[in-house]
């Protein structure tokens, strides 16, 4: 794979052009690989997590720029360290050996063509599912490049509507650019498939984060995906852990977490359509699961 991809970047829907190998995109990075975290993680869908944890691996920078992120010291605030392809290798196969169940790649889009590489050197020395763990806006032909280096596809899908998407994530097109890009993903690896521990192997899980006052955009998002997708071409995880962090205080609507009814409302048109996949408990608003993220290259590149 070469780098030219970073010459003038497109690799996400924004196609700023930007020459990366000297200014940084609108994802706030350069060609140069940056992480702010590599370690065991214990807080995916139990398909993923399993019991062992999952290899996750934290990109520093994102395509998006939403208000409530909880991951904004690495996402808006760029904090991470450099690595190279060959350490970002090195740490794949020594998440492996700690036992992650798989390698869990989080917001790797503005990385693509070195992640493909770091996977090229260690090709027949990984042995378990690569998982990419994206915020939904992808480009197809970003999607295509990935086509038998990831084995499992976890985007998120945030929202129908171009007004909400625009106002909390900054992204004017979001829903147009996520659901082709998971229909592409689901195209590429197929109906969802486990092993004998029931750990996902392949398939596409779509991830849904309410948020306060939107219950009716997020119905609109269930039922398209209902319109695009059976009910077991993919895996539904809706999620309640919002968290007013960050950028989210300065919008009062949405300065709140997701009240019982607006989750259960959720849950119920999801159970009305067919889907079964996650749900979190209550608990799962808080920040206390929200991750370090370092800044400095530690002595050990991943953490048990």
């Amino acid at each position: 794979m070469s780098r030219a991809e970073y010459a003038r970047c497109t690799l996400c829907p924004r196609e700023c052009n930007v020459n990366r190998q000297e200014n940084a995109g609108f994802c706030g990075q350069s060609d140069k690989i940056k992480i702010a975290r590599a370690a065991l993680h214990y807080w995916e869908e139990p398909c993923i997590s399993g019991k062992e944890g999952s290899g996750t691996i934290f990109f520093s920078g994102c395509t998006l720029k939403c208000c409530f992120c909880q991951n904004y010291e690495i996402s808006h605030l760029g904090k991470g360290f450099e690595v190279s392809t060959g350490e970002l290798a090195d740490i794949f196969l020594g998440l492996q050996h700690e036992g992650a169940n798989n390698i869990n790649l989080v917001s790797p889009t503005p990385f693509v063509p070195g992640i493909i590489e770091a996977l090229d050197m260690v090709k027949g020395r990984l042995n378990i599912p690569v998982v990419y763990n994206c915020g939904g806006y992808e480009k197809i032909d970003t999607i295509d490049m990935l086509d038998g280096y990831i084995d499992i596809y976890l985007p998120d899908l945030k929202y129908h509507s171009d007004e909400f998407s625009k106002k909390y994530s900054s992204c004017g097109d979001y829903f147009e650019r996520a659901i082709e890009s998971i229909i592409r993903m689901q195209q590429q690896v197929g109906k969802p498939a486990y092993d004998d521990k029931g750990l996902m192997k392949k398939g596409v899980i779509v991830r849904h984060l309410t948020l306060p006052t939107l219950r009716h955009d997020s119905e609109r998002v269930i039922r398209e995906l209902r319109y695009r997708f059976n009910p077991d071409d993919i895996v539904l995880s809706l999620m309640s852990q919002y968290v007013p962090v960050y950028k989210a205080k300065e919008h009062k609507e949405i300065n709140r977490r997701i009240s019982s009814f607006e989750y259960g409302y959720v849950l119920d048109i999801a159970s009305q359509l067919g889907f079964t996949g996650y749900s979190q408990e209550r608990s799962a608003s808080s920040e206390t699961y929200i991750p370090e993220f370092f800044d400095k290259k530690p002595a050990q590149l991943w953490q048990k």
